[in-house]
């Protein structure tokens, strides 16, 4: 079994309500189990500040997919819930889904790297990754508490919990 921590975000069409409603579909997924969500938060963009604040979470799956099956299928989700791909980066969104880690893989592709590449520098996903596995070391050997340790929290504000019963119901 392979442990995935995926990184998710949005800014668009009310986030907390996308945020769950991708994790209804990553705990629907027959391929995926869901085995840990972050806290929801409340994080300034990255990039144009003329954009909406985010809402980020962290959620760790199991799965018997290989990275590349889990990408397609994030970016499946993705599209679902009304993504649309621009040249632009780190502009508003309605939903995005990254794999940060994939066990302890290290994978450098044109279509993926792992960890993701902005791992350590991003307060919107050290936090709320340190939240679920606060013993967390990453592939090259850095403890994610250190990381944390010196990361500003840039304005970070938990604001909700993700009720997968509730969700479901």
């Amino acid at each position: 079994m392979n442990t995935v921590y995926i990184g998710l975000g949005a800014n668009l069409n009310a986030p907390e309500a996308q945020l769950r409603n991708a994790l209804d579909a990553l705990s629907k997924s027959q391929e995926l189990t869901l085995a840990q969500v972050s806290s929801f938060y409340a994080s300034k963009p990255m990039g144009p500040q003329d954009q909406p604040d985010y809402v980020n979470a962290v959620a760790k799956l199991t799965t018997q997919l290989s990275a590349i099956d889990v990408l397609d299928l994030l970016q499946q989700i993705e599209l679902q819930h009304g993504r649309v791909r621009k040249a632009e980066r780190w502009g508003p969104r309605t939903l995005d889904l990254d794999i940060l880690l994939y066990n302890d893989a290290q994978i450098a592709t044109q279509r993926l790297t792992v960890p993701h590449y902005g791992l350590c520098e991003r307060e919107f996903v050290v936090f709320p990754l340190l939240e679920i596995a606060p013993k967390l070391t990453l592939p090259g050997g850095q403890a994610l508490a250190d990381i944390a340790a010196s990361l500003p929290h840039n304005g970070l504000t938990a604001i909700s919990q993700y009720d997968e019963a509730a969700s479901l119901a």
